[in-house]
């Protein structure tokens, strides 16, 4: 694989792209950093960093808040109110679900690092992503509910997704199903599960916004709205198809967008 070079400015430009990318890709089960590694090494702009990573998350957080406002509110309030039985086993399934990931990060962080400079793995990985959204097709829709062994497996589905190219709402909401688990439930558990990830990555990276040069303040005010915006349409997105039963759809995609990073980098 030739080496991939980048120049070192980020324009609006670049801050746009790569703010719409981040919102439509995180929710969207066809790989945030998958996509955000592609554009990079096809618009050869520098690697945004980790201030940037951090900045566009927090905006894809914000649109995953507001979008489940009323469930987390509920979750809130069944840690005091023990009529809300429900909603206090999720709280416990989501930090389960967390674990794999946690785990994953921490004993693995040099490989997956080294991962997100390699455009033909990621490519690679998107046709991996793609294989395991149409495999869905195949499968009887459940009608359980998450439970403390569909939350296991769903947070496996997570680990796996920390390689750029696996998607992470695509992988866990198709784990889900595989479980068994309904797949609208499976999908908002999904989304929920993005609360504690995002937010734990964003707080062991926050230190690195503390360094960002003041030319680029407005680069990536830009990106984190428009991660906002393009987030919350994908959430929308995401249970439309859902609902419709066209979750395989987004597989052919995957398929597509692999095929080509791999006959551009491999």
């Amino acid at each position: 694989m030739g080496e991939v070079f980048f120049n070192f400015n980020m324009s609006y430009f670049d801050a746009i792209i790569l703010g719409i990318l981040q919102g439509l890709t995180e929710f969207l089960p066809i790989s945030s950093s998958g996509h955000l590694v592609l554009a990079q090494a096809i618009l050869r702009v520098s690697d945004p960093g980790v201030a940037f990573e951090v900045v566009v998350h927090l905006g894809t957080l914000v649109s995953v808040l507001v979008y489940f406002r009323k469930k987390i509110y509920l979750l809130i309030r069944s840690l005091f109110d023990a009529t809300l039985k429900s909603e206090k086993a999720i709280i416990g399934y989501l930090f389960i679900g967390t674990i794999p990931a946690g785990l994953a990060g921490y004993f693995l962080e040099d490989f997956f690092e080294r991962a997100f400079s390699r455009p033909a793995l990621t490519s690679a990985m998107l046709l991996v992503t793609g294989g395991i959204l149409i495999l869905t097709r195949f499968i009887k829709s459940g009608n359980k509910s998450v439970n403390l062994c569909s939350s296991v497996i769903m947070g496996i589905g997570q680990a796996l997704a920390i390689l750029p190219g696996i998607s992470r709402s695509g992988t866990t909401i198709a784990f889900g199903m595989f479980a068994g688990v309904k797949p609208s439930d499976a999908a908002e558990f999904s989304f929920l599960l993005a609360i504690p990830a995002i937010a734990g990555a964003a707080v062991l990276k926050f230190k690195s916004l503390l360094n960002l040069e003041n030319t680029l303040y407005g680069q990536y005010a830009v990106g984190a709205i428009l991660a906002f915006i393009t987030g919350l349409l994908a959430v929308y997105g995401v249970l439309t198809v859902i609902k419709k039963g066209k979750f395989e759809y987004f597989g052919y995609y995957c398929f597509a967008i692999g095929l080509v990073g791999l006959y551009l980098f491999l």
